[in-house]
């Protein structure tokens, strides 16, 4: 019983929300149109997140296929060694 009271609240917070939103832009438009200016208004209803995102593997050492790096931040140990005993870091790509 108290479920279904918050989701009826809940509901009709959402419902006075999105009320006062077109109130609101409804009020900026007529005052943009009292001074000649247009206004255009872009509704953005997603969230953009990264979160959580994967990055592909690029490189991979030779004799270990459990080290791998994703390109990004700073250069591993084992790929930095590699590099520096003159080996060319497109062999390590996979």
């Amino acid at each position: 019983e108290l479920q279904e009271v918050i989701l009826n609240a809940e509901k009709a917070l959402k419902t006075k929300l999105a009320n006062k939103r077109k109130d609101v832009i409804a009020q900026i438009k007529e005052l943009a149109a009292a001074i000649d200016v247009s206004v255009e208004i872009i509704e953005n209803d997603k969230k953009l997140t990264r979160k959580g995102l994967k990055v592909p593997i690029k490189y991979r050492h030779p004799q270990d296929p459990s080290k791998t790096w994703t390109g990004r931040g700073v250069t591993p140990r084992w790929l930095q060694t590699l590099l520096d005993s003159g080996r060319d870091r497109s062999e390590f790509e996979v």
